[in-house]
């Protein structure tokens, strides 16, 4: 490798593995790797993970990503993470109990606490949803006292990853603007919304911007890794850093990603807020912009519940199938609910359904079911981003879902958008922190070099005739599914204390 090539590392702790990924000053990928991560789910309504597990499968990724480059090249490091997740440290860093993650719903009452605070909405610019940090502080407070009243820190999950790395206690705004604890216009704490849920500026992490250095790698982990005591930039959360791993950093610009949720990102270059919708409003991961997004908690990981429920071998096999036979115009309709949904409904009781069966329904059907079902879901949340004004032409796809041309070409007929893949998007959150990275060491780089949008790959447009079946006919059926069975969510789920006999 030439001496004065300089290489940026990317780490990204997703919900299923923590990412890897080297990039070099003109941008290439030079190296990747990924280690798995496990899910608990230890009451309805649930979903922990162990900090400890983080940390494992960060070494294991790293480790690996780094046999394939010259390490001391690397002048930096980016960290990306998924959102929301509640990390409870003690006085001497100790976990205090198992991470609350996003897309946990047990606080749905702590929501309607807080939504009583003097100016919620106006300084959060979001709803309060069980997936927040916020609540699930509130929850702690009222169900496990002991434990909140040793809580020292609380660490947003790739902060906790930073922690390790370099000893400080620090986040970006991005991520920040996730916990409802953050000023979203100002980019700062808001000292009301910590002492709703009883905290105060001592137990966060500082605040700085994504493009920033914040901390520095550990003597003992660069001399093990090979490296320089490297800057460790403050990165963003999952979302922002995908966005930033694919261009999406002006004004107008937009993304789909496909993960184990779906989320419509947009890019604004002021604040904006549409709370009564449930679209989120956060900051960017870079100084001055900020984003809206709606998030619904199940898409790709749809596939996988079908999968299993039917017996095919993969996701693969499923959409294999799911194309051969195409999907029929008046087959089942899946509601994509299986852990609750954010964008538009705020349910955290809502569930996964099938319905419009009969007696020739197939497994088939029931996958192009799940496919549509998502999509449809996609589409709830991109009109309540769009009644804000703010309406893209094209949208970037990214996530693992985005490798299916049948699945892909369906979501444009769904949503009416033009949907544009990239090279590099199944890796956008890890390569985006990796970005990140460059710019903490680069601060007056420009964005068109640094922060390009990776070569296009394929294009799908939408079809005028399908488009207006899904709008006119199959959106308005998914819609009335949805309000005709809500009224059995809450009834259905049982108490955190139930037990069956």
């Amino acid at each position: 490798m030439d001496a004065s090539v300089r290489l940026y590392l990317g780490i990204d702790l997703g919900t299923s593995s923590v990412k890897a990924v080297v990039i070099d000053d003109a941008g290439a990928v030079r190296a990747s790797a990924s280690s798995p991560l496990t899910v608990s789910h230890p009451r309805p309504r649930w979903s922990e993970q162990d900090p400890a597990a983080w940390w494992a499968a960060t070494e294991a990724a790293v480790g690996e990503v780094l046999r394939g480059v010259d390490a001391s090249r690397v002048a930096a490091i980016g960290l990306s993470g998924q959102m929301h997740g509640a990390t409870l440290l003690d006085k001497d860093d100790a976990v205090l109990r198992p991470a609350i993650l996003w897309n946990d719903g047990r606080s749905d009452l702590e929501c309607a606490a807080l939504e009583k605070v003097p100016r919620f909405r106006e300084i959060t610019g979001n709803l309060a949803m069980p997936g927040f940090t916020a609540p699930k502080l509130a929850w702690v407070r009222e169900h496990e006292p002991d434990i909140f009243a040793r809580v020292a820190n609380v660490l947003l999950p790739k902060d906790y990853l930073r922690l390790k790395l370099t000893g400080d206690y620090m986040t970006d705004a991005s991520d920040a603007a996730g916990t409802l604890w953050l000023d979203v216009r100002q980019r700062q704490w808001s000292d009301d919304m910590l002492a709703a849920t009883g905290l105060d500026r001592s137990h966060m992490p500082e605040v700085f911007e994504g493009s920033q250095p914040a901390g520095r790698l550990r003597k003992d982990l660069a001399e093990r890794w090979g490296m320089a005591t490297v800057p460790v930039a403050a990165g963003g959360g999952d979302n922002a850093a995908g966005a930033v791993g694919v261009g999406i950093v002006r004004h107008g610009q937009a993304m789909l990603s496909l993960g184990t949720s779906g989320v419509y990102f947009a890019v604004s270059d002021g604040f904006r807020a549409s709370p009564e919708t449930a679209v989120h409003s956060f900051c960017h991961a870079l100084p001055a912009t900020w984003h809206l997004m709606s998030v619904m908690l199940n898409a790709a990981s749809c596939l996988d519940f079908t999968a299993r429920l039917t017996g095919y071998a993969d996701v693969a096999a499923l959409l294999a199938d799911a194309e051969g036979e195409g999907l029929k115009p008046d087959g089942p309709v899946f509601l994509p609910y299986l852990t609750g949904e954010r964008t538009p409904h705020n349910d955290a009781h809502a569930r996964g359904s099938f319905t419009n069966l009969g007696p020739d329904t197939t497994r088939t059907d029931l996958a192009n079911a799940t496919l549509e079902g998502v999509g449809l879901g996609l589409l709830d949340g991109l009109l309540a981003v769009e009644g804000t004004g703010l309406i893209a032409d094209e949208i970037t796809v990214i996530g693992g879902g985005s490798r299916s041309a049948y699945w892909t070409q369906m979501l444009a007929d769904i949503l009416g958008k033009r949907l544009v893949l990239r090279a590099g998007g199944e890796v956008g959150p890890a390569l985006g922190a990796a970005r990140l990275a460059r710019l903490a060491v680069e601060p007056g780089a420009s964005l068109d070099v640094v922060c390009p949008m990776p070569a296009v790959t394929a294009v799908r447009e939408p079809d005028a005739a399908r488009h207006a079946y899904f709008r006119e006919t199959r959106h308005p059926l998914f819609r009335r599914s949805y309000e005709q069975l809500k009224p059995l969510y809450t009834d259905a789920v049982p108490g955190d204390d139930f037990r069956p006999s």
